[in-house]
């Protein structure tokens, strides 16, 4: 007689940032063939911050009981502690498997992931006006340490993080003097801030 034990948690979260809405970024998450694609590549858990009108949006998932995908799915609007121990999820623990984070390209909340060191997708808001975000998901995913995401290709950007998994580069990146840009974050930050030498 075999018992089947539970699989261990693999978990994706997204972010959607705390001065905005991305509602398109929660309807994306929330369609049948990223979840399909997050249960054929074995995750069992989608935790979204949605933010405050967000909400919505993840309350009328859940009465749509048709979209059965073997995934948990929780929301929060925010957490005034950080996004940390969400991020921390989502990169393993002793019983989990490292999962993924999809973050709206805030500068702030890249960096956290970063730091972590936890598979990264990218997904510039484009509903913003003076758009920087597109800019920062370009140049980091150029540089290969996250995978830039776009609302419509979300499935193909979870393959696109397993393999950003094996060729994770740690952060901040070692100063071997190497920099294909020749400019490097701190010289991205300077540009996007608007600082000049």
């Amino acid at each position: 007689m075999t018992t089947d034990s539970p699989r261990p948690k693999k978990l994706c979260f997204v972010t959607i940032g705390a001065t905005a809405s991305f509602d398109a970024l929660i309807n994306a998450v929330l369609g049948e063939a990223f979840l399909e694609t997050l249960k054929s590549a074995g995750y069992t858990d989608l935790l979204i911050q949605h933010g405050l009108e967000g909400e919505k949006i993840l309350k009328e998932f859940k009465l749509d009981t048709s979209q059965e995908h073997g995934i948990r799915v929780k929301g929060f609007a925010f957490n005034k502690k950080g996004l940390g121990e969400e991020m921390r999820a989502a990169k393993g623990g002793k019983d989990d498997v490292e999962g993924v984070v999809i973050s709206h390209a805030g500068s702030g909340s890249i960096l956290h992931a970063l730091r972590i060191s936890v598979p990264l997708i990218v997904v510039p808001n484009q509903a913003l006006l003076d758009n920087h975000q597109e800019e920062l998901a370009e140049e980091l995913a150029a540089q290969k340490y996250v995978v830039h995401g776009k609302l419509n290709t979300l499935a193909a950007a979870i393959a696109e993080s397993e393999a950003l998994r094996v060729r994770q580069k740690a952060w901040p990146p070692a100063n071997s003097g190497h920099d294909p840009s020749g400019r490097g974050l701190a010289g991205i930050m300077d540009d996007e801030m608007g600082f000049v030498d």
